[in-house]
């Protein structure tokens, strides 16, 4: 079963149908076949979002959405750099992708200037940060 953990204040008020469709589609598109898989979803406001940003990226950006991989798959290791990580195989075989945040005040905003629904905007953020869960890094 694909575990879509979604959780935030009630202020913040993400269609988490639309959520949990971009996971599931984004992990078809990459034939993520396994039924166990887990992916964590927190909507925050622009102030734990700046907090984030301090602590992790070392800016002092408010950003839309950050993605925090559990396992990043795309690192190569100093003592073999062709070898790639994989993802590690947990002892209950659920696949734990990692975390993906949204800054709701961002989002709205965002949605308003691309002149788009909240829900599309949404899904176009949740699809693109997923993508960076799986380990692909856009330019």
């Amino acid at each position: 079963m694909q575990r879509i953990l979604i959780s935030g204040d009630t202020r913040y008020p993400i269609n988490r149908k639309v959520v949990r469709q971009a996971i599931f589609d984004t992990l078809s598109k990459n034939k993520i076949s396994k039924d166990d898989v887990e992916v964590s979803v927190m909507v925050v406001g622009r102030r734990k979002m700046k907090e984030l940003s301090q602590k992790f990226l070392k800016d002092n950006e408010v950003h839309e959405v950050l993605s925090f991989p559990l396992e990043d798959i795309a690192y190569e290791s100093a003592d073999m750099p062709s070898a790639r990580q994989g993802f590690v195989n947990y002892p209950d075989e659920v696949l734990r992708l990692g975390d993906i945040i949204f800054s709701w005040p961002e989002v709205v905003a965002l949605a308003s200037l691309d002149n788009v629904m909240v829900d599309y905007e949404v899904y176009k953020l949740t699809v693109h940060s997923c993508e960076h869960l799986l380990g692909k890094h856009h330019e």
